[in-house]
C-alpha cells in the first residue's frame, strides 16, 4: 500500500515516533518495549485493521492504471466487515443505498423507471441490484455479473453445547469443501444472525459478530502423535474438529447452581455462549429466540508480501469477486449521464450456498434472478403489446459468472496443465471446460476478452488437466436456467478454501476495471458480432 507512508500514534497523551506501518507491526509483535508506556492492555485496544486498509487521507493509486484510484483499501474494509454471508449482504445493501439505489421488497409491487437504480435482498444472504438504462426499450438485454457470498466454514449445530474432560465445547458442522486442517490453532469467534424478541412481542432479525477470540480448535502435540509428519494430518471431522469455549467451572454452592440454571433457558447452547451473545446484542438471554452462527477467524484481512503486493484474508472466495462486481455497478452509474446512452439493464446478482451446490431459496439454483428480470420487464412494458418480451431480452443478455480461479502454485506447478497456468497480478482468468463444468464458450470468451482489449486490460486462460477433476461454479446453473450467454472468469488466488487465502493486489483493481468496462462498453461490442 504505497500511499500509506507514516502514522502518528497517541496513547494517554504520550506521543510516539513517526513510523512506517510495516515497521510498526513488526515492533509491536516482537518488541513491546519499542514504545515506552505502551502496555499490553493498550495493544488490545489498538486495531490493526485501519493500518492495513485505508488510513491515508489520499486515495490509493492503482499501478494497473495511471492516476486511477485503487479499491483495494475498500475491499479490505469490506472483507473485515463481512465475516458471514449475512454481513456481506448487509454491507453491500448499505453501500448501494448510500450510492442512491432504491430498496425494493419482493413482497411488494414495483414501480420502476428508465434511469432508476434498485436493489432487493433475499434471506439477507443474497442480493440483486440493477440500473435501468435511460434508453431502455422492451426486449433489450441484461448485462449481469453474478458471484456468491458464502465461503467454506464451520457452523454451529442446532444443539451445540458439549462438555469433555473439563472443557466446554461447541459442536459444529462443516459447510462446503474447506481445507479443515487450516482451522486448527486459529483464534476463532462466532458471527451470524439471531432472532430477538422485542418488548412489544414482535420478533427482530439482527446480525451479531463477536470480534474477540472466543474459540479454538487445538492440534494434538507431536509428542502424542509421532508419525503425523510422515503419515499426514488426518483429523476426524466429527470428533477432532470441536472448538474449545472455556474450562468447565464447578458450581461452588447451591446459589451459583441456581444462577447457572436460570441462565440456561436455552439448553441447546452453553449459557456462557448465550451470555456473550446477549452482551453483544444488549438484550436478555431469554430474548434470544434463535441463532444461526458461523465460526470465523478473527485475524483481519491485510496486505502482505515484501512489497505489500498480496492480500491475505479469509473468504476471498468469493467476496473479492462480489465486491469488485458491486463497486463496478455502483461506479458505472453514479454520475449524471452515466445511464443516458445505455439501452440495456446493468445488474449484479450475489447468491448464497454456492459452496454446497446452490440448491436453496437463496442460491443460484432458485429462479431469483430470472423472476426479477420478468418483473423488471413487466414494470417497463407500459403500452407495449408485442410478443416474447422476456425471451427476446434473455437472448440479448450476457452473464459474467465471477468466481475465484486457481493460480499456479510455485511448489506444485505440475497440478496445472502446462500451457494454462494463471499467475497472480496478471488479470482475470477465463475458465474453460469441454464438459461444461464452466459455461464459457468460444463466443462468450471472445466478447469478454474484447472488452478487456479495448481498455488495455490483460486476461488469462485456465483449463484443468485431463487427469484431474474440475470444479464448477454458478455459471452453468444460471446459463442452463433460461439459456443466457455466459462466461466464467475469476481472480487468480492461492490457498483456495483455506481459512486464510491469498490473491494479488493488482488483480483486484484489474477485475474492478474489467467489470466496470463490461457495464459501460459491452453493448457496443456485442452489436458488432452476429452469430445466429
Amino acid at each position: 500500500m504505497a500511499a500509506i507512508t507514516r502514522l502518528h500514534l497517541h496513547h494517554h497523551h504520550h506521543a510516539f515516533p513517526i513510523i512506517q506501518p510495516s515497521l510498526l507491526l513488526s515492533k509491536l509483535s516482537h518488541s513491546p518495549s519499542f514504545f515506552p508506556n505502551f502496555h499490553s492492555t493498550s495493544l488490545r485496544k489498538f486495531s490493526l485493521t485501519p493500518l492495513l486498509c485505508s488510513i491515508s487521507d489520499q486515495p490509493l493509486q492503482s499501478s494497473s492504471g495511471a492516476g486511477s484510484p485503487s479499491i483495494v483499501g475498500d475491499l479490505l474494509d469490506y472483507l473485515n466487515e463481512s465475516w458471514t454471508q449475512f454481513h456481506a449482504t448487509a454491507e453491500a445493501k448499505r453501500q448501494l443505498i448510500a450510492a442512491g439505489f432504491q430498496l425494493l421488497n419482493e413482497n411488494d409491487e414495483w414501480d420502476l423507471r428508465p434511469g432508476g437504480r434498485y436493489l432487493f435482498t433475499r434471506n439477507m444472504s443474497s442480493l440483486v441490484a440493477f440500473a435501468v438504462g435511460e434508453k431502455y426499450s422492451v426486449g433489450n438485454g441484461f448485462h449481469v455479473i453474478a458471484a456468491h457470498t458464502d465461503s467454506p466454514c464451520l457452523k454451529l449445530k442446532p444443539k451445540s453445547a458439549a462438555s469433555k474432560s473439563g472443557y466446554l465445547m461447541v459442536n459444529v458442522q462443516t459447510y462446503g469443501g474447506g481445507l479443515w486442517h487450516t482451522w486448527f490453532d486459529r483464534d476463532l469467534s462466532v458471527a451470524g444472525r439471531v432472532i430477538v424478541k422485542g418488548s412489544d412481542g414482535s420478533f427482530l432479525h439482527k446480525l451479531v459478530k463477536v470480534k474477540r477470540p472466543l474459540l479454538r480448535v487445538p492440534t494434538l502435540a507431536i509428542h502424542l502423535d509421532r508419525t503425523v509428519n510422515k503419515d499426514g494430518f488426518k483429523p476426524n471431522l466429527e470428533t477432532h474438529l470441536i472448538p474449545l469455549l472455556a474450562t468447565k467451572l464447578e458450581e461452588a454452592s447451591s446459589e451459583s447452581k441456581e444462577k447457572s440454571t436460570s441462565l440456561s433457558s436455552k439448553t441447546a447452547h452453553h449459557p456462557l455462549l448465550m451470555q456473550v451473545l446477549s452482551d453483544e446484542l444488549s438484550c436478555g438471554i431469554d430474548d434470544i429466540m434463535s441463532i444461526e452462527l458461523n465460526v470465523c477467524d478473527t485475524q483481519p484481512s491485510c496486505l502482505g508480501g515484501g512489497n505489500d503486493e498480496f492480500i491475505f484474508s479469509g473468504r476471498l472466495d468469493n467476496l473479492a469477486s462480489s465486491y469488485c462486481a458491486l463497486r463496478a455497478l455502483i461506479d458505472s452509474c453514479q454520475s449524471t449521464g452515466d445511464l443516458s446512452s445505455e439501452h440495456a439493464i446493468r445488474m449484479v446478482a450475489l447468491f448464497d450456498n454456492e459452496e454446497v451446490g446452490s440448491d436453496s431459496v437463496q442460491g443460484a439454483g432458485a429462479p431469483t434472478m430470472f423472476q426479477a428480470m420478468r418483473r423488471i420487464i413487466s414494470c417497463l412494458v407500459h403500452e407495449y403489446v408485442g410478443e416474447g418480451a422476456f425471451e427476446r431480452a434473455i437472448r440479448q443478455s450476457f452473464l459474467v459468472s465471477a468466481d475465484m480461479a486457481h493460480g499456479v502454485h510455485p511448489n506444485f506447478m505440475d497440478k496445472h496443465e502446462e500451457h494454462h497456468r494463471p499467475e497472480l497480478q496478471k488479470g482475470l482468468v477465463i475458465k474453460h471446460n469441454a464438459n461444461q463444468r464452466y459455461a464459457t464458450s468460444g463466443i462468450t470468451a471472445f466478447l469478454f476478452k474484447e472488452v478487456g482489449r479495448i481498455h488495455n486490460l490483460p486476461t488469462q486462460e485456465f483449463v484443468v488437466r485431463n487427469d484431474m477433476g474440475c470444479g464448477s461454479t454458478i455459471g452453468p446453473i444460471l446459463a442452463s436456467g433460461v439459456g443466457i450467454r455466459t462466461v466464467d472468469c475469476g481472480i487468480a488466488q492461492l490457498s483456495m478454501h483455506s481459512v486464510r487465502e491469498v490473491c494479488g493486489k493488482e488483480d483486484i483493481d484489474i477485475a474492478y476495471k474489467h467489470f466496470k468496462a463490461f457495464y459501460q462498453t459491452f453493448s457496443s461490442v456485442d452489436r458488432k458480432l452476429n452469430v445466429d
